[in-house]
């Protein structure tokens, strides 16, 4: 596909493969005892990393799509991210020949910063396991986020790909959640109750998720919705009573809607993902990213709005105090 008709998510090979052992070397032995490593070897394919169920759920949509739309070039366009060298990409490719996976663009930046790449591509996502990467994109205006494998292992759906979002500070914006830290819930609730026809902002995910409904539609059309291969989520820790319509409001306004919403009023996501086993969930709280994993979900970190800065006063906090 064109990128310019293509929905383009970049993966960083960390993301979709396992290199720890590697990145060890690299960390503690430098850059030539790495390179040396890969290429001694570079027969041998990589396990497969926390991106992985989420690519091969991506390729089975686009097996699909191409069986009803043979001509389309709406498709998901995977791009291997990598600021790996050169000489690593021999083993890069056997992996994803050895996986029988479709990807066909490679970016090896030697080192560099991806930003530019990724706009180059119209990246619709970027996943990465690269915290400080995927900041500097988000800043950027690009939708990613850090992706954690989880703390055991659980089956996904080979034949339909879910993705399960956060709503505030990942498919809206942040302003609800700046009253929350600045006044409290229950003046959050009733700034929610004013405001409840007002659509909230736009968050970093907002784009991803459009353009996951794209394709939905185009299952519909054949008929298929209730087969179809794509299936969406809200799972949010906001209250369906007396936060929830706002949420859903701002979806219907925007043309958007999710196959399914939770509200879960402060409980856990935890165990409701783990009831809904998606190849993703995106949430901008390290806090649910990590119950998430603990219940064996592929969870990935947006660092976006509010919630980031007072991560990282707590952090300092933490620095200061371990002096």
């Amino acid at each position: 596909p064109k990128p310019q008709h293509a929905i383009t998510i970049a993966v960083s090979s960390r993301a979709l493969f396992r290199m720890e052992e590697e990145q060890k070397i690299y960390s503690e032995q430098g850059v030539e005892a790495y390179v040396k490593y890969q290429l001694d070897h570079e027969n041998e394919p990589f396990l497969p990393g926390a991106a992985f169920p989420f690519v091969k759920a991506l390729e089975a949509v686009n097996t699909q799509l191409r069986e009803h739309y043979p001509d389309s070039e709406e498709l998901f366009d995977i791009v291997l991210m990598t600021n790996n060298h050169a000489q690593v990409g021999v083993r890069l490719i056997n992996s994803i020949n050895h996986y029988d996976l479709f990807i066909e663009r490679f970016c090896m930046t030697g080192g560099n910063s991806p930003i530019d790449y990724l706009k180059a591509y119209h990246t619709n996502l970027y996943l990465s396991s690269d915290s400080e990467k995927v900041s500097e994109a988000i800043e950027e205006g690009i939708a990613a986020a850090t992706i954690f494998s989880p703390s055991r292992d659980v089956q996904v759906f080979e034949n339909q790909l879910r993705v399960a979002f956060d709503g505030d500070a990942v498919l809206f914006s942040d302003e609800s959640e700046q009253i929350v830290k600045a006044h409290g819930l229950d003046k959050f609730f009733e700034h929610e109750k004013t405001y409840e026809n007002k659509p909230l902002a736009q968050g970093p995910l907002k784009g991803f998720l459009e353009a996951l409904g794209k394709l939905q539609k185009k299952f519909y059309a054949k008929g298929l919705r209730l087969e179809c291969p794509i299936r969406t989520y809200l799972v949010t820790a906001r209250s369906a009573a007396s936060s929830g319509a706002r949420a859903l409001k701002t979806l219907r306004s925007w043309g958007l809607e999710t196959d399914e919403a939770l509200f879960l009023a402060g409980a856990p996501k935890g165990p409701m993902l783990e009831k809904i086993r998606p190849h993703i969930f995106f949430d901008d709280q390290m806090f649910h990213v990590e119950g998430a994993k603990e219940m064996g979900t592929i969870a990935a970190h947006v660092p976006y709005g509010v919630a980031q800065r007072h991560r990282r006063t707590a952090q300092g906090k933490q620095t200061q105090n371990s002096k």
